[in-house]
């Protein structure tokens, strides 16, 4: 008789190797013939609603890995949320706009925006923004997201564009909104300003310099010099600045210092007879000297900053002065502890400038090129006339030294070239109007942060950030809706015509602003209420792209009525800090009063298996096709998974090696659990009274790794999450209850007690656990649930998508049996290590050709063991255990458990392989042991309650 047939071996379609490359695309097709998204809707019709609102990525080139992380970590929200008993509709969304689509665009076709007329460019940049949609749609959908497809927000959509112009006519009409003069960043290379939400920060090499510009009138300084002095200053006095921006002296018209630091007045011997006189710094002036490699030198005089104010000094290179001005955040670290001032190039000069009524002088274009009062630079691109500037002070000896250094410097996030600070006339949001900023902060300590290090981000950023400019001088975008008289160009009251545009682009889209006339909006018999004329012209330039997506809030949450306003969750890289949470926040306090948002979760960024930034020239760029092409995007969701997103992010070949062959381990636990539940249903199972004891441990380990999943999947702690359901599977499961449950799942009678008691624990964890993993190994828990619901007997429509999360049942939490289990697994590895160690040695091959001989160190533990008896053969998978009462010289002098290993001396069951006495005692089974015949011969009986 071929004993092998007897045997009750798994079996199931559940393959060992995924295939996952073949297996999602047919999963992909299986949602999409269920239309699952909406079967989910009706679902939850009725339920809690939770909304976590999609942060919109550019729709202007494929998926990176940085959006593979960020929407596979709202797929855990969204998955989990739902099977957690809410209603959680996720509309998908893309910004459209802007100068990402514009940029990629222009690139595309090889011009700039003077080569082409604007509305013919408009038309191309929506298609080409909608290809990209289509594009990323199906790279999101590859990775087995749960959204709604089919009815995405767009902010090219004629109806949110309407939105966009009317939260802007809002906040213009309330007067947050401002057209004035000021400094911002301009990208050169881009044409176009910039919010401080695209810089960004790069190492720059720049001219680092150090110019005098002479006093004027030193009679004023001997006025208020600290200390008395007969010493007369020379004509040849300076005050020393130091700037690493040489462009930025063509438009200085001031020089800064603290009102409260001490400033030195040093004379320079270059030679016997040549004497110099500089003014900085006390605390500055040694390495000032050091740096400029000048050794003779004594300070003469010293003055407090306050008594420098209202002194004259000569420009370096122009015939212009220089006057003395006070300004607190004069820094007395670096530099010289003297500023320059150009109030057209930068933010702390403006407001200087406004104080002390300084004149705004820019002469550089859009293009970053010296207009004609810039003299003999005219025409020269600002940061190729740093060195001509240079060459010229050097020549009038204005120039103390030069030198290059090394230092952060602000970039265009598009085009990644460095940015210049240029004051134009702009629109702007004031933050400070009607208490917008204290009330964004107000609104800040309410929400809840993930991690709670963004609220002091985020709190430190809106605290000190200046005005919202709102212009750009770009192609691709919503029209500022503006229109102005030509003669004297003031602003026309906006109300009706804002009004009356935004009814026009609900029907046909923006691009009316461009191709119809004024009278459209205004009407025939409008007239400038300052001059009466009737000329008018309409603003030219567009909305910053940062405004389109921050008005989300209304555009999407407040208009969709299956979304609520706020959204429970925002969920966005570290970035959006000072991008998108911001420019929500800023337009939902004055529109609605409060915050956009409940919570807000941010993570890092991804960088490579070293820490360092991806790019392509580096040639350490993972993109996320890439990944599922080689591995599958199961092994991208896990990976995700197994990060703590809190810090920057890393992958490589490696990472996703070590991801996948974890992945294997948990679907070799889905396979043995399956495959050991082909000829058992739901009305086979045990009461759990009558389980065996070792199973009702595997529910109480169950039930505790629900509870551990639940607090980190609420606390959004996937990493975690990950942890516990690896070890659950390799550890608890695996190497521990499954290896010793095979013998009895195996062997035993199909319908014995024993058997069908394994079969009921392991499919109430499989119910449970293929529920747990659905979040995140989506597609996998799918193909699991196809074959589950055969055997709970589920309609083949079902999907585990439609399920709800599983409940803890409290009745299965035993801690004591928790602690007895750890106990006797601690022992088992004590025994595992001797087996091991006698394998070696060759005296034995398998562990069940062992019989193991027990020696505690004392009573206690001896009576440990002694209760247990009846388990340890099938806990160490052995076929004898011999325990032994210590006693006499050895239960003195041991203080550890003793185990001896030694070759059995009976004979081998042919179809258990347990050595046994009792095998041959059957004269028609010769082979078997007795328990073995007794199921051959179906001589017991077995309940099946």
């Amino acid at each position: 008789m071929d004993y092998k047939n007897t045997l009750n071996l798994p079996r199931t379609d559940f393959s060992m190797q995924a295939k996952l490359k073949t297996l999602e695309p047919k999963i992909l097709n299986l949602w999409e013939s269920q239309d699952i998204y909406n079967l989910i809707r009706k679902r939850s019709r009725g339920l809690t609603k939770y909304i976590l609102h999609d942060g919109p990525p550019y729709a202007n080139g494929n998926i990176h890995i940085g959006h593979a992380l960020n929407k596979i970590l709202k797929d855990f929200v969204v998955k989990y949320k739902t099977m957690a008993g809410f209603d959680v509709p996720f509309v998908p969304g893309w910004d459209c706009h802007g100068l990402p689509v514009e940029h990629q665009l222009f690139k595309e076709l090889g011009i700039t925006k003077h080569q082409i007329n604007r509305v013919d460019f408009r038309k191309r940049a929506k298609q080409f923004a909608l290809k990209f949609v289509d594009i990323q749609k199906e790279q999101f959908k590859r990775l087995g997201l749960t959204a709604d497809w089919q009815r995405p927000y767009l902010t090219l959509d004629f109806a949110y564009e309407a939105e966009i112009i009317r939260a802007f006519a809002r906040l213009l009409k309330d007067k947050y909104v401002y057209h004035g003069l000021k400094p911002i960043n301009w990208c050169i290379n881009c044409e176009t300003a910039l919010a401080e939400a695209e810089v960004e920060y790069e190492e720059r090499r720049s001219p680092s310099i150090y110019v005098k510009f002479k006093l004027l009138n030193p009679e004023k300084v001997l006025k208020n010099l600290l200390q008395p002095t007969t010493y007369n200053l020379l004509p040849t006095t300076s005050f020393l600045i130091w700037t690493t921006t040489p462009w930025t002296l063509v438009s200085n018209v001031a020089i800064a210092a603290h009102p409260e630091l001490k400033y030195s007045v040093i004379e320079l011997r270059h030679q016997a007879e040549d004497k110099e006189i500089l003014i900085l710094a006390t605390s500055l002036v040694d390495s000032v000297m050091h740096q400029a490699g000048i050794e003779d030198y004594k300070k003469i005089a010293e003055i407090k900053g306050a008594g420098l104010k209202g002194l004259l000094a000569g420009h370096p290179f122009l015939e212009r002065q220089s006057q003395l001005v006070l300004a607190d955040y004069v820094s007395k670290q670096e530099g010289t502890g003297l500023v320059h001032i150009a109030p057209g190039h930068g933010q702390e000069d403006y407001l200087t400038g406004l104080k002390y009524k300084l004149p705004v002088i820019m002469p550089v274009d859009e293009k970053g090129r010296f207009d004609n009062t810039a003299a003999e630079f005219k025409g020269a691109e600002v940061f190729t006339a740093n060195q001509p500037i240079i060459d010229k002070m050097r020549a009038n000896q204005s120039l103390l030294f030069a030198a290059d250094t090394l230092h952060s410097y602000p970039h265009c996030w598009r085009c990644k070239k460095p940015l210049i600070t240029r004051s134009t006339k702009q629109w702007f949001i004031n933050v400070e109007h009607n208490g917008l900023r204290k009330k964004a902060l107000k609104q800040i300590r309410r929400v809840q942060w993930v991690p709670q290090a963004g609220e002091t981000r985020i709190s430190n950023m809106v605290q000190t950030r200046p005005d919202w400019c709102l212009s750009r001088q770009r192609f691709w975008g919503v029209p500022i809706p503006v229109i102005y008289c030509k003669v004297c160009a003031a602003v026309l009251p906006t109300g009706n015509y804002i009004e009356r545009f935004a009814e026009i682009v609900t029907k046909s889209g923006c691009d009316a602003w461009f191709t119809e006339s004024i009278d459209v909006f205004l009407g025939k018999q409008t007239r400038c209420p300052a001059c009466k004329r009737r000329q008018f012209i309409k603003e030219k330039d567009i909305i910053d792209v940062w405004f389109d997506s921050g008005v989300s809030h209304q555009a999407v949450l407040a208009k969709d009525r299956e979304l609520n306003f706020p959204a429970n969750l925002y969920l966005e890289g570290s970035d959006q800090h000072r991008g998108w949470f911001q420019t929500a926040l800023l337009t939902s306090v004055p529109l609605t009063g409060e915050a956009p948002y409940k919570q807000v979760l941010t993570h890092g960024f991804v960088v490579d298996g070293e820490g360092k930034k991806m790019s392509k020239s580096r040639g350490n760029v993972i993109s996320p096709q890439e990944v599922t092409e080689e591995f599958g995007a199961e092994i991208l969701r896990l990976w995700v998974a197994s990060c703590d997103y809190s810090d920057d992010v890393r992958i490589s070949q490696q990472i996703l090696k070590s991801t996948a062959d974890a992945y294997r381990k948990i679907r070799n636990t889905l396979r043995f659990l399956l495959g050991n539940l082909y000829d058992f249903a739901p009305n086979k199972k045990i009461k759990y009274r009558h389980l065996e004891e070792l199973d009702r441990w595997a529910l109480s380990s169950l039930t505790g790794l629900l509870q551990e999943v639940n607090r980190e999947f609420e606390n959004f702690r996937y990493y975690r999450v990950f942890r516990q359901l690896y070890n659950f599977c390799v550890q608890q499961m695996s190497s521990f209850y499954l290896d010793i449950l095979k013998d009895r799942l195996y062997t035993f009678g199909k319908e014995s007690r024993q058997r069908r008691s394994a079969q009921t624990a392991i499919y109430e964890i499989l119910t449970a656990l293929n529920r747990i993993i659905a979040p995140i190994l989506t597609f996998t828990a799918e193909e699991a649930w196809q074959l589950l619901a055969k055997i709970a007997g589920e309609q083949e429509s079902s999907s585990v998508l439609l399920q709800s999360w599983p409940k803890i049942e409290r009745r299965w939490i035993n801690p004591a049996l928790n602690q007895k289990m750890e106990k006797l697994g601690r022992i088992r590895n004590d025994v595992l290590k001797a087996i091991e160690a006698e394998r070696e040695k060759g005296l034995i091959h398998s562990s069940l050709e062992a019989r193991v001989r027990l020696y505690p160190p004392a009573d206690k533990e001896f009576r440990f063991l002694k209760e247990n008896i009846n388990l340890l053969a099938a806990i160490f998978i052995v076929s004898d255990v011999f325990l032994e009462k210590p006693s006499g010289a050895r239960a003195k002098q041991q203080t550890a458990l003793a185990v001896k290993v030694e070759k059995i001396d009976f004979p081998k069951c042919a179809r258990c392989w347990n050595y046994r006495s009792s095998v041959g005692e059957n004269t028609a089974h010769p082979q078997l042991c007795q328990r073995c015949v007794g199921v051959i011969n179906e001589a017991q009986t077995y309940g099946t309650k």
